[in-house]
Order: structure tokens, then sequence, then C-alpha cells
């Protein structure tokens, strides 16, 4: 019987526990900048900063452009040391705050979160010439990147302050199942090279021993070089020996040369709607189930055609699956 990704995830870990826990946390906040609150700025920070350590949930902070409400929020986030997000209402009102706090907290995890789609047109049918419009969109890859870093800070850092777009209320899935479809290595200690390959594959790595970018790995005698989903110019080298992993490298994928030696890496998955093969096989079941229901009724209604478009529709998108 086949492995599923989560009994090589589980055998990996059960053999490493002292692999949990967050990689980058307890780090602070801490603000570089010449700036110095003036004028009204520092009762404005010390009113609401009480307010947040007193659980106060609305807070309004009122200002004239130009009047450093930025850096009086990036004071806020620095005192109170808690993860923030900062809500924007449009890409380009977000790209202009992270800007900002980025260049005031240059040693911690500020993150964009926002759609990452160039353009996105939505399936259709229309009735009259009975024409279904295929869904068509055009992902950015380098916005798929920040959000992947995004994600991933959350998990890892407790330095976090993600600037996103409204787009962000919506729902990624369960945070439990995504912290738990990660593949994590430690120096020293032993894997089974297929194995780690295998559960790669399942995280929706390619394998590309010619073409490598973000999202991919390959396999070199006993080398795995991993590129992670969250970076861009760094990649990641397993030196592996038998089945012990002697050495692991950060790379420069394009010059090959290492950046530093690290004792231990977190691989998350490619993709943000992976799901475990339980979920999946559930789902399927129950999709059957409601499509078998639903096309009864439609042919009780003699709207064979219907019924016809929703079976094959249905029957394509859990191939698909």
């Amino acid at each position: 019987m086949q492995n599923t990704y989560q009994d090589l995830i589980t055998d990996i870990q059960s053999k490493n526990p002292e692999i949990a826990g967050k990689l980058e946390g307890g780090k602070k906040f801490k603000i570089k900048s010449d700036f110095k609150p003036a004028g009204d700025q520092p009762e404005a920070i010390k009113k609401l900063v009480q307010g947040a350590k007193q659980n106060e949930f609305n807070q309004v902070l009122l200002g004239v452009t130009g009047s450093g409400k930025t850096f009086t929020m990036a004071k806020i986030i620095e005192e109170t040391n808690r993860p923030a997000l900062i809500l924007a209402p449009n890409k380009t009102l977000a790209a202009q705050l992270y800007g900002e706090m980025k260049t005031f907290f240059p040693d911690n995890a500020v993150e964009y979160f926002v759609s990452y789609y160039d353009y996105y047109t939505p399936e259709a049918y229309v009735p009259r010439s009975d024409t279904y419009i295929e869904k068509e969109a055009s992902i950015n890859e380098q916005i798929d990147r920040m959000r992947h870093s995004a994600t991933r800070s959350l998990l890892e850092r407790d330095d976090v302050l993600i600037v996103a777009s409204v787009s962000c209320i919506y729902g990624l899935g369960s945070v439990e199942a995504y912290s738990k479809m990660t593949l994590t290595l430690k120096k020293n200690n032993d894997y089974n090279r297929e194995q780690i390959i295998k559960s790669l594959v399942a995280l929706q790595y390619k394998r590309n021993d010619q073409n490598f970018y973000r999202g991919t790995f390959r396999a070199r005698g006993e080398y795995l070089e991993i590129f992670p989903s969250h970076l861009e110019d760094r990649a990641w080298r397993l030196s592996l020996f038998g089945d012990k992993l002697e050495k692991i490298e950060e790379f420069d994928p394009l010059t090959g040369d290492q950046v530093r030696e690290l004792k231990l890496v977190k691989v998350y998955a490619n993709s943000h709607y992976i799901t475990p093969k339980p979920t999946i096989e559930q789902a399927i079941i129950k999709i059957r189930k409601e499509l078998e229901s639903t096309l009864k009724k439609l042919k009780a209604e003699n709207k064979l055609l219907e019924a016809q478009r929703l079976e094959e529709r249905t029957k394509f998108d859990l191939e698909m699956i």
C-alpha cells in the first residue's frame, strides 16, 4: 500500500521530535529611524499603547496628511511588541504602507499580502447560446512569493507585521492543516532520500533538474536542492551521505555560491490550498452523493440538458482533484 504524505511526515517527525516549534521566535520589534516622536505624537502613542494593553478593541488615531500617523503606528507596534495586521483599501496604498513599515522595521518580518491575480475572469454560462466560458486568470509570481513569505512568518516568528489589502479577509483554509503540511529537516539526523523526494512532491514541489526556479527541487548525486516557495534569490542544498543529512547550505541559485550554513530548515507547501489526502477523499464522497441526488431532481423536472452539463462538469472537476 502506497504511503500518504501524512504517513511520510509522521515517520520523519517521530524520529526527530526536537524539530517542532518556531524557528525564529522570540525576536522583538525594533524601529531603526532618525525620527523621534514630536508634537502630539508622544501623548497619542502613550494613550493608544495603554488602550491596547487594556484590551480596548476600538481606538482611532486622527491626523491630517503628513502628520506622521504611520510613524506613530510604528512606535505603537514597537512598544506593544505584538504581531500586527494593517489593512489598506487597495493594493496601491498597501504597497505604500509596506514600503514605509519596511523602512522602520528592517530587521523584523514586515510582509505584504494582497491578491496575486494580475487579472481574473470568473467562469460564466450564456443560456441563449448554451456557451460555457472557462475561468481565466493570470497570477503574479512575485506577489505569490510574498504571500508565502507572509504565511510562513506568521507561523515561524513573533515579530510579524502584515500589510494587506481587504482581500485578505478571504480565508486560505485551516491553519492547522497548512502548518502540518511541512517538511522539517535537521543537520546530522537520518532521513531516507526517496522519502524526502516523495514528501516534496506531496507538497506540490516539482522536480526539475534543468530549470531551477521557485517551487522546484532537483536531485544531483548526493545533493538535493530545494527552491522554497517563500524565497526569491536563495535556495537550500542538502548534502546526504547514505541516510545521514551531513550539511544544509543556503546558496545563490544563479551562481551556486554558498551564502551560509544552516542547522535546520522547514519546507512549507508550494500552495496555500494544499489539502491532506483524507480530507480530499471525504470531500469526493460527499460531492458524488450530492451530484447523484441533484441529478435525480433535475431529471424529474425534465431538465435533461442541465443534468448532462452538471454531470460532465462535476466529473471533470473530480478528475482534476
